[in-house]
């Protein structure tokens, strides 16, 4: 009989709340105890297990997990020490503070002499990246030696680095430290992988294929909201002028209460999706141009 259980890996460390919130919006409740590596999900054919980012692309190879959830950074690095390769499912934009990829960017001090890669030949480069950090200089055709660096890479610089390459999402943090960003080596978002021997199976890619389905989902509903308002039919094109669509309003005509006699207005209704940042200055606007009725509601799923 054939396994109906999907074995999901759950980024450990910095991603692990912005992942277990995504699920929570796609319909996955994930529950977390610091005392266990095995966290509960409320899906019987899912078994979760916390995996740091940087190992996941290893053990979804390996086929100690069927899936998992890392960034692009790390299965570059895994690729580049292995040269096993997974399959990408879904790719995510979002990081632990935003929706947005992180970068790993080649930084030095402000006041060294280091302006350009080309600078760094015969330096030293702290990274936890090491392996995409070679290839990064072996494409430059500028030597380096690289040296791991277990954290707090951003303090190394100059006693015991010349340079660093660190994950950034602003850069405060590297210009907190009075370190200067020279180049981007590789930008990173989070990414549903799993291994071919997974994709084989029919279940699990079938069960895969709807997880990514509604992760995407979750995230093209993040940062927008719903809208349903009533017009007058004559105040319709000004009002819908002012929405700022996901693609065209949604517009059908209010069922009078009563007959409509010869004199009697008729009332539109409008739904629409839009970016909550612009709510607080569109009602206004939409009050001003005689809209009644507007609601405002949050969203969790947008299939496109």
């Amino acid at each position: 009989m054939a396994d109906k259980t999907l074995r999901l890996g759950i980024p450990k460390g910095s991603l692990q709340d912005s992942t277990i919130q995504l699920f929570a919006h796609a319909g996955f409740n994930i529950y977390t105890s610091s005392r266990s590596y095995f966290p509960t999900i409320d899906d019987p054919d899912i078994e979760c297990t916390l995996i740091r980012a940087q190992e996941m692309a290893r053990y979804v190879a390996d086929e100690a997990l069927d899936a998992g959830l890392t960034g692009q950074d790390w299965i570059a690095e895994h690729q580049a020490a292995t040269g096993d390769r997974v399959v990408d499912i879904a790719d995510l934009v979002y990081s632990k503070q935003s929706f947005r990829k992180v970068k790993w960017v080649l930084a030095a001090p402000e006041d060294s002499k280091y302006r350009t890669p080309q600078d760094f030949a015969g330096a030293t480069i702290a990274t936890e990246l090491v392996r995409v950090t070679e290839a990064y200089f072996q494409r430059l055709g500028v030597p380096v030696k690289v040296e791991f660096s277990w954290g707090a890479t951003e303090v190394k610089p100059p006693l015991l680095a010349d340079g660093i390459v660190e994950a950034t999402e602003t850069g405060s943090t590297l210009r907190a430290n009075r370190l200067r960003i020279i180049d981007t080596v590789i930008e990173s978002n989070p990414q549903l992988i799993a291994n071919s021997t997974t994709l084989e199976d029919e279940w699990k890619r079938t069960k895969l294929d709807n997880i990514a389905l509604l992760l995407r989902a979750a995230m093209e509903a993040q940062g927008r909201v719903g809208m349903m308002l009533n017009v007058r039919e004559a105040d319709l094109e000004a009002v819908v002028g002012l929405l700022p669509a996901l693609q065209r309003p949604t517009v059908s005509p209010l069922s009078p209460l009563s007959p409509l006699g010869p004199d009697a207005e008729a009332w539109m209704a409008v739904s629409t999706i839009l970016e909550e940042s612009s709510v607080r200055e569109l009602i206004p606007k939409l009050k001003a141009a005689r809209a009644e009725g507007i609601v405002e509601y949050p969203l969790n799923k947008i299939v496109l």
